[in-house]
């Protein structure tokens, strides 16, 4: 059996290692704090949920081994900066930007990138945390305690949002699920729809911007590439070199999840493209306590990580897989009558992307 360690054990870890199950693959997540340190064999294999951690005895071990897979690309990634860089070298496109440095002004901001433009942390700052807006009607400066943490970009006017997840062997073998549109409220992903079938004239242009990096990196597993699409163009917005809560509905939805796809990259076991069963919904639970009653739901796929309840914490999710939409819909109103209030909108944002609203 093969062995497979990763960093973090948080619901993501959980996934993986659950995936990992009927490839005969053990996968081990470790808490980054643990006072136990692993007892990693040279052939083991190391892998990563998360592109940022801290120093800790633990890390250490797991960083110091040769099969840490893709160690040299997390923290180029992890810094917004960088990955910024990286996108630009490879001729992708994404928002225009700059470093936000000691002799950089608002004023220069707002010449260059336009009258509204968006402060990111260089690290960490997810789910809409690590953000500040730079608005000239507002007559917006920047904050000392920003400079040399982070970089500005310009405020794209976008259509919609939209992810790709793909995988890539060491071979060079690559994979790609189909492009999902997404929900961000607060700046936290809501809810994921794919496949849509009028997204489908952006899949080969958004394989072909995501193979591009899974190249350029030389990358072995699963890799998420969030867009904006404006018009016919998509426009990088991040990059998540691991597994994704925009793919979350391939657990139901997919021959092989995203989950397992990772697990055989890094594992080594072959790849498969993954055939998709049909139209798929997923709706975060965010800061819900767990209902008994979506279990009840048919055709509900509900996925409780077992997390302690906090306002806006990511504690579960639900997936809806169906080829007909008629039931899809059905589900969906019964799960609206048994979430909180705040998730109507997206319940209806949901069902007008099913029925191909011209609002989805």
């Amino acid at each position: 059996m093969s062995k497979v360690w990763i960093l973090g054990h948080g619901q993501l870890g959980n996934m993986l290692k659950h995936a990992a199950m009927p490839l005969s693959v053990e996968a081990i997540p470790v808490d980054i704090d643990a006072k136990d340190i692993p007892d990693l064999q040279p052939q083991d294999v190391v892998t990563a949920e998360r592109e940022l951690w801290p120093d800790t005895p633990v890390t250490e071990k797991l960083a110091q081994h040769p099969n840490f897979i893709n160690l040299h690309v997390f923290s180029r990634l992890a810094d917004r900066y960088t990955q910024k860089q990286l996108l630009d070298d490879l001729g992708l496109a994404t928002s225009p930007w700059k470093l936000v440095d000691d002799s950089l002004t608002a004023t220069q901001v707002y010449a260059e990138l336009g009258e509204r433009a968006l402060m990111k942390r260089r690290t960490g700052g997810y789910d809409g945390r690590g953000q500040f807006w730079l608005k000239q009607y507002e007559g917006t400066e920047i904050p000392d305690d920003w400079r040399n943490e982070a970089i500005v970009e310009q405020g794209i006017n976008f259509d919609e949002e939209m992810a790709i997840v793909g995988v890539r062997d060491r071979q060079g073998n690559k994979f790609f699920y189909p492009l999902t549109l997404t929900l961000q409220v607060d700046g936290v992903l809501t809810a994921s729809v794919a496949p849509l079938p009028r997204l489908t004239m952006l899949q080969p242009k958004a394989e072909a911007m995501l193979g591009k990096l899974l190249d350029g990196l030389d990358y072995v597993g699963v890799m998420a590439m969030e867009c904006f699409r404006v018009d016919d163009e998509l426009i990088v917005n991040e990059l998540a070199p691991r597994v994704h809560n925009t793919a979350h509905w391939t657990q139901a939805g997919a021959s092989v999840s995203q989950f397992e796809s990772h697990m055989r990259a890094v594992a080594g076991v072959p790849l498969a493209q993954p055939q998709v069963k049909g139209l798929n919904v997923m709706i975060n639970l965010l800061g819900t306590p767990r209902d008994e009653r979506w279990w009840a739901i048919s055709g509900a796929e509900p996925y409780w990580y077992g997390k302690e309840v906090r306002e806006g914490r990511k504690v579960g999710h639900i997936t809806f897989t169906h080829s007909g939409d008629k039931s899809l819909i059905q589900g969906l109103d019964e799960l609206k009558e048994q979430l909180p209030e705040r998730y109507y909108q997206v319940i209806d944002w949901v069902e007008a992307a099913v029925e191909g609203g011209s609002d989805a």
